[in-house]
């Protein structure tokens, strides 16, 4: 399944459980309707005739071009955005969720490294769903470093896609407001969680652990969160995931009153939050997994040099720069790679603080083309 990504033409001919073609090679998938449609009908891809042209020394067709995660998170972005602004009305819903959050696992886990920079440098989209698919991707980072099973995986994907559901027409909106939040949106917040759930309820999920996950996602181990004020034990792990997932890609995200947070400041944020409000386990799982510089992050190096993490390194403290700017200032040609260990990181920086245009394709090749 990983192989069909929306936007992107297919590599076989595809055909159904009784023999009939289903799509030709090359047919573009433009949306998660059509994959659920195929994964209801069955899916076999015929490579004989490639293998046959092999055999008689007869030239195969040129392979169709390699994915890109960039590509398949934007695409995840702009199926989500139709999907929920027409849940009422989608048929098949719960199917279709699902094998969007399979997309976005798909992008994850083909470079951990450009999903988690993208949060960071690939910020073109409106907050509400772009930050969705943000939570997604880091609550699947966790959850696989906890090496929970695939299929409870891609329903934990489908719920942090869902979760702001009960007020995504109101947060951008919400995101933009410099001043104090009247009554009502302050209601609005308190009962997203539970209006959210309704809403996919009344559009056909029906996976209880996703509902429940969605519907417990902001409370606290301390008993101060909403919408049920519920201690640590009753919390389901997975909505502690997302709900450490969601604090974080909330905080690195501009707000119009507010700066964003550093990427390593967020991070202490959450540790110091860690002690009453998010369960140490998962706290000190997350930090290993995005390091005290998490990917994306902008830098100055003891040697003068700016740039921006693009790997983990050896330990939480040690990740791999690409160098963008001299020692004085000066774009360099072509980025370079530095490790850390060799020469340390002297600060961070905010992305306006470095003059320079680059794509994260300069950083990762074409795998991270837009």
């Amino acid at each position: 399944m990983s192989d069909i990504v929306i936007g992107q033409p297919l590599l076989w001919d595809v055909y159904g459980s009784d023999g009939s073609l289903l799509l030709r090679k090359g047919f573009i998938v433009s949306n998660t309707g059509q994959v659920a449609s195929l994964i209801e009908r069955g899916l076999f891809a015929n490579t004989e005739r490639s293998d046959a042209s092999l055999r008689e020394g007869k030239p195969v067709e040129k392979a169709s071009e390699s994915p890109s995660v960039v590509r398949m998170v934007n695409s995840a972005r702009t199926e989500l955005r139709r999907i929920l602004y027409k849940l009422d009305t989608e048929a098949n819903a719960q199917a279709q969720i699902l094998a969007l959050a399979r997309q976005v696992g798909s992008a994850v886990f083909m470079s951990p490294d450009i999903a988690l920079g993208g949060i960071l440098l690939n910020q073109e989209d409106t907050y509400g769903i772009r930050h969705s698919v943000d939570t997604a991707m880091v609550a699947l980072l966790i959850a696989r470093a906890l090496k929970k099973p695939q299929d409870e995986m891609l329903v934990l994907a489908a719920a942090a896609l869902t979760m702001n559901l009960g007020m995504l027409r109101q947060q951008e909106r919400l995101q933009d407001k410099s001043e104090a939040l009247t009554a009502g949106e302050k209601d609005l917040i308190m009962q997203h969680p539970e209006a959210a759930v309704s809403m996919l309820r009344a559009a056909g999920i029906d996976h209880e652990d996703w509902l429940s996950w969605v519907l417990h996602h902001h409370e606290s181990e301390d008993g101060s969160g909403y919408p049920g004020k519920k201690n640590g034990v009753d919390i389901p792990q997975n909505a502690k995931i997302i709900s450490v997932a969601d604090r974080y890609c909330a905080r690195i995200c501009p707000r119009s009153y507010r700066k964003s947070m550093l990427p390593n400041v967020a991070l202490r944020d959450i540790l110091i939050e860690g002690k009453s409000k998010i369960d140490p386990t998962l706290v000190a799982v997350f930090i290993r997994e995005l390091g005290a510089y998490p990917i994306g992050t902008f830098v100055k190096l003891e040697n003068g040099e700016v740039g921006v993490v693009s790997a983990k390194g050896a330990t939480t403290t040690t990740p791999f720069v690409h160098a963008l700017l001299g020692p004085r200032g000066v774009a360099l040609t072509v980025p370079l790679k530095r490790d850390t260990q060799k020469i340390a990181i002297r600060e961070v920086m905010y992305r306006e603080q470095v003059p320079v245009k680059f794509t994260m394709r300069h950083l990762w090749g074409d795998i991270a083309r837009v």
